[in-house]
């Protein structure tokens, strides 16, 4: 029974190793064409085109929004406080009375100017008849030199004195006029010192004005930060509570000395067109962008290695053949690599495919790849081995 079986099924193994023996060689034959193909077109990959560029680094610094230029509103004489029309937050326009003195000593002395100015009047009217009579009784020779002197004399006396006192009357209207004080440019009124009631001296600060005509940014600023960046850079200021307020500034003001407690320096940003929103007191955010020399930003799938160092695959764009060249990796980047030194802008180099060359290889450059969305990240994509005809 044995024999019987072996010689029976014999037959049908023989057909099955044909079978499988025809299909492997159709499959070598397949390959062989495939390989051919591919050294004579080339081998697929993505490419792409070096581009020099500057590595950015974003810094942020909280600071706030106060004016460019404050003032100090304050009496030009001494008094008793009797009014102040204005406070805290208030906007003021240029001219408008911001608080006033008693004037009572200042009218009398206005009264007693104007009474001495109408005696001087009299007094050059005087002089002047004297001195005339005088003149004419020298003209006809009934008088002595001496006498004409002294009516001249005291002519160019009482003229003297008519003056002052038309100067201690200016002067006494200058000073009713000193006991109103009034805002020499608009603003808005950041802080007052002193309420209805109280004496002052000249000059004691009555209130602290905010002017229009500008607004600064102002931040401290580590040392490290004012070593490594320009004064004419371009900062970007954003509202902390609304980022979408923005306003472009550069640095105007650095204060020569550090902060004794913080250890740093106040920055001043001038601020160029900025919104109404940017109130004064507002926090602010601005962002300082630090570039540092030329370098190159190139794919993270480019990156292949020779060695122990980096390297790329470079195309030969009169061959269409690639070499392995060293690079320099400064920094590592989601999805990009920052490169210092090894590449040239302009110079093509292989993104896509790299796991399967060789030096010298010819290589043939396929079109960007299409934008698909996320469902179909996962679908083989040109050039795949999935993709490969069989």
């Amino acid at each position: 029974m044995t024999h019987l079986s072996e010689t029976r099924f014999r037959p049908a193994c023989m057909g099955l190793v044909r079978s499988v023996a025809a299909t492997a060689l159709v499959l070598a034959l397949a390959a062989c064409q495939n390989e051919q193909a591919a050294t004579t077109e080339g081998r697929p990959v993505r490419v792409v085109t070096v581009e020099a560029g500057k590595l950015a680094n974003d810094v942020q610094l909280s600071g706030e929004i106060q004016a460019e230029k404050n003032v100090g509103l304050a009496f030009r004489i001494g008094g008793r406080v009797t009014e102040r029309s204005v406070n805290v937050g208030d906007s003021v326009k240029t001219g408008q009375v911001i608080a006033r003195l008693a004037p009572t000593l200042e009218q009398n002395a206005l009264t007693a100017a104007r009474a001495a100015l109408e005696a001087a009047r009299g007094e050059v009217d005087t002089a002047r008849g004297t001195f005339a009579r005088q003149e004419g009784l020298m003209a006809q020779g009934f008088t002595t030199r001496p006498r004409f002197d002294q009516a001249l004399k005291a002519q160019e006396v009482a003229q003297a004195q008519l003056e002052n006192a038309e100067a201690q009357v200016e002067l006494a209207q200058d000073r009713l006029g000193f006991t109103d004080l009034r805002a020499g440019v608009a603003g808005v009124v950041t802080t007052r010192n002193v309420e209805p009631g109280e004496v002052v001296q000249p000059g004691q600060i009555v209130v602290q004005l905010a002017r229009e005509d500008g607004r600064d940014a102002v931040f401290n600023v580590p040392a490290r930060l004012l070593e490594t960046q320009a004064g004419d850079s371009t900062i970007r200021v954003a509202l902390a509570d609304a980022p979408t307020v923005t306003a472009l500034g550069r640095v105007r003001e650095v204060a020569p000395q550090a902060d004794p407690v913080t250890r740093t320096f106040q920055v001043r940003v001038g601020l160029q067109d900025p919104p109404e929103a940017m109130r004064l007191g507002s926090t602010v955010v601005g962002t300082l962008e630090l570039t540092s020399d030329s370098v190159v930003s190139i794919p993270a799938s480019a990156l292949a290695q020779q060695g122990l160092s980096p390297a790329v695959w470079v195309v030969d764009p009169a061959k269409s053949t690639v070499s392995l060249r060293n690079v320099d990796v400064l920094r590592f980047d989601p999805g990009q690599v920052i490169v210092s030194q090894g590449l040239e802008p302009g110079e093509i180099i292989v993104s896509g495919g790299i796991q399967a060359l060789h030096l010298g290889q010819r290589v043939r450059q396929l079109p960007p790849a299409p934008e698909v969305d996320r469902n179909a990240a996962a679908l083989p994509q040109p050039g795949h081995p999935a993709m490969s005809p069989s």
